[in-house]
């Protein structure tokens, strides 16, 4: 028994592969940007509108299909072979949620995809209840189970590689992939067809509980439902990654935002060094870690000398592209792990965070010394300073954060009164009854 096709619904059958195809791509991104229990309910709610779309095209290109004898379907069968797709469809969208796709993961996944697409298949056909059975051309039969396999697995490698593109070149090969994946699901269908055979004799036992609808009309009923449920879909999918992008972006204003308030809190608005608040926590730092490996560390107290004068004579804007340039020669004076701070005005302060004995600290000093003596170049002027250092260190000359920096203060006012340009280790009975030098 030989049967014809009405190939206005098979191409109806082709364009809700398609769309299936197409919505599938988009829930693709959907699921791999959710996390956690909405991420789950995507998943679940995108299975229903995929596997619907392609049992929706199963059952159109069934009933573009006509015998010569009256032909009708179990509801029972038909529901099966409908959860049979969407099981399916939950499958596909598990795989490529992933964060990394193997091959193995992807032959599994498209291994176990197939075979559910033949199952749906063939579940839908077993709906026909024919008597006697339906008989299957080997060769066919197993070519619609590769096919199903490849398209499968062409299918998932497509949708993890474009899940998370969304530019109007992604739309475009979303839409070519969609066309493709749904000519390779409609090519499984109907090679599947082509190896059903019908005996001469054949008669349709779920002929009797037949409604009284046309195929035609009833294939155009569900064609509709089905694109007008993907077109709801792809509308909340669409919804939800606008949604998603702006409060991606809102995060991302936020975080600049906060990181924006933090150096405005943390560091110098001029020099970009640390802050009189940064700086304590990492003299802190510095101190607790001093204290739990019996070692020292140090403060360096740095003061420009004759700083004024460069303001008086060539201006603040001067001024301040020397002062972030000696910022500049400080911070290549030290260690990565040591801190370099703007104290305040032409005043800074290096923390040594790890020093084996006192000369470690008199080296860094005689190092900022010669960096500092060098010129400085600033538009059309030569610039020459100096400084003058005073150097405490823990636990010696002190055993908390103020001590420390009163100390390093006060050698500094020492260093100054030995001719600038120096630098001076706290010594006890420093500056008593002294009077402190100009800067």
């Amino acid at each position: 028994m030989t049967g014809a096709y009405n190939w206005h619904l098979v191409a109806l059958s082709i364009v809700v592969a398609a769309m299936a195809s197409y919505t599938a791509l988009e829930l693709a991104g959907r699921v791999s940007e959710k996390e956690g229990r909405l991420s789950w309910i995507w998943l679940f709610a995108g299975a229903f509108a995929m596997g619907t779309g392609i049992w929706s095209m199963h059952f159109i290109g069934m009933l573009a299909f006509s015998l010569p004898i009256q032909v009708a379907y179990d509801d029972s069968i038909n529901a099966l072979s409908w959860i049979l797709a969407i099981v399916v469809s939950g499958i596909a969208l598990f795989v490529v949620r992933r964060p990394t796709m193997s091959g193995a993961n992807l032959s599994i996944g498209a291994a176990l995809m197939g075979v559910g697409i033949c199952c749906m298949h063939y579940t839908g056909m077993a709906a026909m209840r024919m008597s006697p059975p339906i008989r299957y051309d080997p060769a066919l039969f197993i070519a619609s189970v590769l096919i199903a396999i490849g398209a499968s697995l062409a299918a998932l490698w497509i949708a993890f590689q474009l899940r998370k593109k969304h530019s109007a070149l992604a739309i475009v090969a979303k839409l070519a992939s969609a066309l493709v994946m749904g000519l390779a699901i409609t090519g499984m269908h109907y090679t599947g067809m082509a190896a059903a055979q019908f005996a001469p004799d054949t008669i349709c036992l779920a002929a009797d509980s037949a409604s009284g609808m046309d195929a035609t009309t009833l294939a155009g009923l569900i064609g509709f439902a089905t694109v007008s449920l993907l077109i709801v879909t792809l509308v909340i999918s669409a919804f939800d990654a606008h949604y998603h992008a702006q409060t991606a972006n809102l995060a991302d204003s936020l975080q600049v935002a906060n990181a924006q308030l933090r150096n405005i809190a943390l560091y110098d608005s001029l020099t970009g060094l640390p802050n009189r608040f940064l700086l304590d926590d990492r003299l802190g730092q510095a101190m607790s870690h001093s204290k739990r490996v019996g070692k020292s560390c140090a403060v360096m107290f740095v003061d420009l000398d004759k700083f004024k004068p460069v303001n008086d004579n060539f201006g603040h804007r001067i001024g301040d592209d020397l002062l972030r340039m000696v910022a500049q020669r400080l911070a290549a004076s030290v260690r990565k792990e040591d801190t370099v701070a703007r104290a305040g005005g032409d005043e800074f302060i290096v923390v040594l965070s790890e020093i084996a004995k006192r000369d470690d600290a008199a080296i860094i000093g005689r190092k900022i010394l010669e960096q500092l003596s060098q010129s400085f170049h600033i538009n059309r002027y030569e610039l020459n300073i100096s400084c003058s250092i005073g150097i405490s260190v823990y636990p010696d000359d002190g055993k908390d954060m103020e001590t420390l920096k009163i100390n390093a203060d006060i050698a500094m006012y020492q260093a100054k009164k030995e001719g600038r340009n120096n630098f001076q280790f706290f010594e006890p009975g420093m500056g008593v009854a002294a009077p402190q030098p100009a800067r």
